[in-house]
């Protein structure tokens, strides 16, 4: 582990138990709970570094699996690693590419040894060991990387999650033995579905590995919302509280206030970039479809109460003639307005924190988008 990379709690909210803190890294410091913008080819889709600046986001995440299959994790390396490779001074955080060959792959063999699958570009057979995971990641010269843990979808048979949670342990005790950069560091990952005795096995097993940090995984892969936060109450307990906790693939308005009330400190999703490729806006009036017929003569911004480039800037109508039109900006601007107003939402949740009143500002926020009625869609 780099001596770069500690954690500092900084404050427990008198009101709900969140957690603010500090997580400190070899390329700076960042504030706790936080959200991570996914980039997934060393580039979040039409955003360039400046774009991630303005928008004061912290740590970016990008993808093992996909960087090893192109352009390859050596290409990388001998730019000096994947910040220098894509111009981002920010800290950065690489998956394990376990969960795009369990999701992305039609074929493929688990052993004891790792997986082996055809990959979804070309068909090309491939074999993905925890070693290998690792090696490439310390090819990639990543902040964090991840272990890589098995992934199974949801639901499966407790015999099988048994199993799972069992293999995952025993491959992240040969990650933590193959892990060969001093500035990088490691985190470890709970599995376990949605059964609290295998959640409270894995968490209590990788806890004792002693890892920097660790993830609770295996979610957003089919469960509803309910089980996702029952996933959560049976790790958390069993993680070293002095730890960064990760919830991975998890970026819906609900799951990031419900996640932060239970001691969740970071947070990913692909979700506010897909959604606004497909014309889908987070606001704090709640969701707008800016391909609607209604916005063609709208002359607002998106959000008159967001400060990003897109709202300062630009009309509801351009907007959508841009979208109508498909063209590329419209992406870039759209994507820039969502990342921001998740993380400008991290910015207000870690503020409730620290005037321990996290309580109400999560009550208030469920009952202003309606996240307490059952067809709510997670916004």
């Amino acid at each position: 582990m780099s001596e770069k990379f500690y954690f500092e709690i900084k404050h427990i909210c008198k009101q709900s138990g969140a957690r603010y803190g500090i997580l400190h890294t070899p390329h700076g410091d960042v504030e706790t709970p936080m959200f991570m913008p996914v980039g997934t080819l060393a580039s979040v889709k039409y955003l360039s570094p400046d774009d991630l600046y303005a928008i004061h986001a912290g740590v970016i995440l990008a993808n093992t699996y996909h960087l090893w299959l192109r352009p390859g994790e050596d290409v990388v390396a001998n730019a000096g690693g994947v910040q220098a490779f894509m111009n981002y001074k920010g800290p950065m955080l690489t998956d394990s590419g376990g969960f795009q060959v369990f999701s992305l792959a039609e074929k493929r063999k688990i052993t004891e040894e790792g997986v082996t699958f055809k990959s979804h570009l070309n068909g090309e057979k491939l074999f993905l060991s925890p070693e290998k995971s690792i090696e490439i990641q310390n090819k990639l010269g990543s902040d964090i990387a991840m272990c890589l843990d098995e992934c199974p979808g949801y639901p499966a048979t407790y015999e099988y999650m048994k199993q799972s949670v069992e293999r995952t342990l025993r491959w992240a005790k040969r990650c933590k033995e193959a892990n060969h950069n001093p500035e990088q560091s490691l985190f470890g990952i709970c599995q376990g579905g949605a059964f609290e005795d295998l959640r409270k096995m894995s968490a209590e097993g990788i806890a004792q590995l002693d890892f920097p940090g660790y993830a609770i995984g295996g979610t957003s892969v089919g469960e509803d919302k309910p089980t996702l936060y029952k996933m959560i109450d049976y790790a958390i307990p069993y993680l070293p509280s002095d730890k960064p906790r990760y919830l991975m693939g998890v970026g819906s308005i609900d799951a990031i206030l419900e996640g932060v009330f239970r001691g969740v400190d970071m947070f990913d999703c692909v979700l506010p970039t897909r959604i606004a490729r497909h014309g889908s806006l987070m606001t704090s009036k709640g969701r707008v479809n800016i391909r609607d017929k209604q916005y063609e003569y709208d002359l607002r911004p998106i959000d008159d109460e967001c400060d990003c480039y897109c709202c300062q800037n630009f009309t509801r109508s351009y907007l959508r003639h841009l979208y109508k039109c498909d063209e590329g900006l419209a992406k870039r601007l759209l994507s820039i307005h969502n990342l921001r107003f998740l993380i400008h939402l991290m910015e207000e949740i870690r503020v409730a924190i620290q005037e321990d009143r996290y309580g109400d500002f999560k009550a208030e926020l469920i009952k202003k988008y309606g996240l307490d009625q059952k067809d709510s869609k997670g916004f």
